[in-house]
């Protein structure tokens, strides 16, 4: 079973930063597109970024110009360094890791934006 180990949500007031992580073992990560997903309450899970295993990024326009994806190939980690937060980033943050149509996901983590 492949595991997807995630850390560094909380809670954080609007314009603040934190930093995710995720580690993946060193075969999944070497070939998988590595990314993170988030699920509001009521909503449905939407991609927040993603980048390849050449280490091509892709973001969703909400995220644009605030969020950077990157991989450690060293550490077999993806992280999302997410700042200028506001409060509609509120939702929990999956780590995926994807290969055509196999998908592998962490088990969240909690994002909330409040003052």
């Amino acid at each position: 079973q492949v595991q997807l180990v995630e850390s560094g949500g909380g809670l954080v007031q609007p314009g603040g930063s934190l930093r995710l992580s995720c580690a993946a073992p060193a075969l999944i990560f070497s070939r998988y597109t590595m990314g993170w997903f988030r699920q509001a309450p009521g909503k449905q899970r939407e991609l927040v970024a993603a980048v390849t295993s050449r280490d091509i990024p892709n973001y969703a326009d909400s995220v644009k110009g605030r969020f950077t994806i990157s991989r450690d190939n060293a550490k077999n980690t993806v992280y999302l360094q997410m700042n200028s937060l506001i409060p509609e980033d509120t939702a929990v943050y999956y780590c995926n890791a994807k290969l055509v149509s196999v998908n592998f996901w962490g088990q969240g983590t909690q994002v909330t934006v409040s003052s």
